[in-house]
């Protein structure tokens, strides 16, 4: 049998970043759990390659041309968690956008308890640049301690704080107002590891009383009321794309 040309080839979870089923390393994980097939047969290993007019289909259901580029962005309120399904069956962030905008996921996430900006893009490769933190794209929390906040504990987390997964890199802490008996502190980082900001208050001893999440790199929150969504602007985009240092698509 004549075998395809090696430039009609690519990576199987490239092909499926493309065309905005998720970014490369979700697609991995899908490829690993036996639900994507490749002209009828399951794929098994991660860096599989396939031709460029394969059959893909996900949980059985083919996978079409890519979608236009999209780039939103979502005020989060709280008790909604950041996955297209939940087994819990609490609400879920997909709830919020209409149904034509289905093909869209989150760049990172939000845990369910925390509320603010969450963005979303069907570009893969864009969300899997702009969660990586090699890439310093800064995400900045105001968090509400239950009390006062001290100066100490704000240089300790700007020099970076011991977790039970690794020391965190440094980051920029500030005071920015009051919360009842409490400080609203803003912090800055561009790690996004499982409730990192709520593990780096705890390790400074002000466990959290409430968390936002106020901007990701150059868009922010602003009056976006909650529960509520945006396109981003050019301006916008431009800038994540320049950060994760990928050409720009144009929207269709």
């Amino acid at each position: 049998m004549d075998l395809p040309p090696e430039d009609d080839l690519i990576r199987l979870n490239k092909l499926l970043a493309t065309l905005g089923v998720e970014s490369r390393r979700h697609a991995e994980e899908m490829i690993i759990a036996g639900r994507i097939t490749v002209d009828g047969v399951t794929a098994t290993e991660k860096g599989q390659k396939v031709r460029r007019g394969a059959v893909i289909k996900v949980d059985g259901v083919e996978v079409g041309p890519p979608p236009p580029p999209a780039w939103l962005a979502l005020h989060k309120p709280k008790g909604y968690v950041s996955t297209k399904e939940d087994t819990r069956d609490r609400p879920i962030v997909m709830d919020l956008l209409p149904p034509e905008l289905s093909h869209v996921h989150s760049i990172g996430r939000l845990d369910g308890d925390v509320s603010g900006l969450l963005l979303f893009t069907n570009q893969g490769e864009l969300t899997h640049r702009l969660a990586h933190p090699s890439y310093g794209v800064e995400k900045v929390y105001h968090a509400a301690t239950r009390r006062r906040f001290s100066e100490d504990a704000a240089r300790r987390l700007a020099h970076g704080v011991d977790l039970n997964d690794g020391p965190t890199a440094p980051a920029k802490c500030r005071v920015v107002g009051r919360e009842g008996s409490g400080s609203l502190v803003e912090l800055i980082i561009h790690e996004g590891r499982k409730h990192q900001v709520k593990r780096m208050f705890e390790a400074v001893g002000y466990p959290l009383a409430e968390l936002r999440r106020v901007a990701v790199g150059p868009v922010s929150l602003g009056d976006l009321e909650r529960g509520r969504w945006r396109h981003l602007t050019d301006a916008e985009v431009d800038e994540l794309y320049r950060m994760a240092g990928l050409p720009r698509p144009c929207r269709e």
